[in-house]
């Protein structure tokens, strides 16, 4: 779980003591003044070295001193992306979401906006609760996997994947060809950015999974609680909506169980039909249920 907001507070606290004491001891030093672009380079390496320590909490609050002094500098993207990453890899993933967002909203030309979108839908993906509580944070992981999927497609996979391999082994036999150290990097890449599709079309389905989970809770809640119609809308919208998830099934046959309880039997046994059709092996174990509604039911 990501921390509390407070210690985003009390590091806010620190920055502006830090900054006074930094603009006080500068007035008062007779050494030549540092430009603010070196001072603001100094702190960045150190901030990642922190980072490379695997110090995030220390990387992050130095990151966040800089957040002051980076806009409009050379160094405003660097210095956003790696403090979201260092949230993110200290577990304060809503704090993350926030400077992933911000680099999509303000720097979308930066060369991290394509790995600030996968990150950004990563961070909600820890934001995502269990399935009976409200699902907001899975349904913008789901909104944000998809969006990266859409503005950063891999089309050949295959000849990617075959690249990295052919240049693994021509260095192998070639180890200082310059062409071939750089088509190998260059594929690499790509490859890397086949994983993170990859992991975004697995992230999707087991997010709706959750999502289908968390509608068939609502549903069964509410036929225990005897309200049959609002029950009945929630198998609908699991239907509806989620007919590719493992739910299914459940749905269509929580649907059949309400509809024939409210005494709805035509209604009931065209949803059976509609179910034998989707699980055609059902049929001999739907029969007595087939029976049940066929009598009642309006021809």
């Amino acid at each position: 779980m990501y921390k509390p907001v407070t210690s985003f507070l009390s590091h806010s606290v620190i920055m502006l003591l830090a900054a006074g004491i930094m603009m006080s001891s500068g007035c008062s030093s007779t050494k030549p003044p540092a430009t603010v672009s070196s001072v603001l380079d100094e702190s960045y390496a150190k901030a990642v070295q922190l980072y490379d320590k695997k110090e995030y909490q220390a990387a992050s609050v130095a990151l966040e001193l800089l957040l002051f002094t980076s806009p409009a500098t050379a160094l405003e993207d660097d210095i956003v992306y790696l403090l979201g990453l260092s949230y993110y890899q200290s577990d304060q993933y809503m704090l993350a979401a926030e400077m992933f967002l911000r680099m999509q909203q303000q720097m979308p030309s930066s060369s991290y906006a394509r790995a600030s979108q996968f990150m950004l839908a990563k961070s909600y993906e820890k934001l995502s609760p269990p399935a009976g509580l409200d699902q907001q944070p899975t349904r913008k992981a789901i909104e944000n996997f998809a969006l990266y999927m859409d503005q950063y497609p891999m089309k050949d996979s295959s000849r990617i994947s075959s690249d990295v391999e052919t240049y693994r082994e021509l260095l192998k036999i070639n180890p200082d060809n310059d062409a071939y150290k750089q088509r190998y990097a260059t594929a690499s890449s790509q490859f890397g950015r086949i994983d993170s599709l990859r992991y975004s079309e697995k992230a999707i389905t087991k997010l709706r999974e959750k999502l289908a989970k968390n509608i068939m809770i609502v549903a069964r809640e509410y036929v225990q609680l005897g309200k049959l119609k609002a029950a009945g809308i929630f198998y609908d919208e699991l239907i509806e909506r989620y007919s590719d998830t493992s739910y299914l099934q459940q749905a269509i046959e929580g649907k059949i169980d309400v509809l024939i309880v409210r005494n709805k039997w035509f209604d009931a046994g065209l949803t059976l039909d509609q179910y034998l059709k989707r699980f055609p092996d059902k049929k001999r174990e739907m029969q007595g249920i087939r029976n049940k509604i066929s009598p009642n039911s309006k021809i």
